[in-house]
């Protein structure tokens, strides 16, 4: 049962595991609530793009794609402020623009040898001791800035507009999400890859919202869920000889089911 534990590796990836789920699943609340979900999926594409232009330019990996991934925030706010322009509209556009620039650059250099395989897919058995350093450096700010600044954030997602009238700076407020969502795709990137941060965002705070209806009950479900699947799914992974990343999904997936069945079940 404790096999896997011996080794170092899988020991980091555990550690790295639970925080980036516990971090997913606080964030997800927030994003859920605006009806923000598919950002998370497409902050990660934007990002693999500021990713591909770190490595050309070889700036550090966290500091270039953490630039790149807050102006695609910043960029997708502005955008979705137009009443023209919705938010899957500007999300689509700004995100399909940076992954795109990111596939013209290595189509552009034929000498581009490295491989962006643990970007898309998640390589969580890859994490060193300074990713997780990183990664638990991210977890702390961001669990202080939205624990201080609570009560503001639940303000704007409920009634942006009263907010307004209350004098809160909705876009400094705004702006400060945009960055702590865009360094919490940044270090979940080497958790899950590309192609399934949006379920960590997503599937934890729907799972704690069937199970209930009192806000502060949710966010710590909703945490207590993501840490629990990120785990579990490592654990799994072990022994199925499968992705990490995808037995995450996979598990969370399984156990929103159960709950939905549940939550049925109950109302009927």
């Amino acid at each position: 049962m404790f096999e896997p534990f011996q080794y170092e590796f899988f020991v980091r990836g555990i550690i790295a595991g639970a925080l980036v789920g516990a971090l997913c699943g606080l964030v997800g609340v927030y994003i859920v609530l605006r009806k923000m979900a598919y950002i998370g999926h497409g902050l990660a594409h934007a990002i693999f793009g500021g990713a591909v232009v770190s490595y050309v330019m070889a700036i550090n990996f966290y500091v270039g794609a953490s630039l790149w991934g807050f102006l695609s925030a910043v960029l997708i706010s502005l955008a979705s402020r137009k009443r023209q322009i919705s938010n899957d509209a500007a999300i689509g556009i700004v995100t399909t623009a940076s992954f795109a620039l990111g596939i013209a650059i290595i189509s552009r250099y034929k000498s581009f040898t490295r491989s962006f395989d643990a970007a898309l897919f998640g390589n969580i058995l890859g994490i060193t001791n300074g990713d997780l350093i990183a990664i638990a450096v991210v977890a702390l700010l961001c669990s202080l800035i939205m624990f201080f600044w609570y009560k503001r954030f639940l303000f704007l997602i409920f009634d942006e507009e009263v907010a307004r009238v209350y004098r809160l700076p909705v876009t400094i407020i705004d702006t400060i999400f945009s960055l702590i969502l865009a360094a919490t795709v940044v270090v979940s990137i080497q958790i899950l890859g590309v192609t399934l941060i949006a379920a960590a965002v997503v599937i934890p705070p729907v799972t704690a919202r069937l199970l209930s209806n009192n806000f502060h009950k949710v966010i710590f479900i909703s945490v207590a869920l993501g840490s629990l699947y990120s785990v579990a799914g490592m654990y799994l992974s072990y022994y199925f000889d499968i992705s990490s990343g995808a037995a995450i999904v996979l598990f969370a997936t399984f156990w929103f089911l159960c709950v939905s069945g549940y939550s049925w079940l109950r109302n009927r």
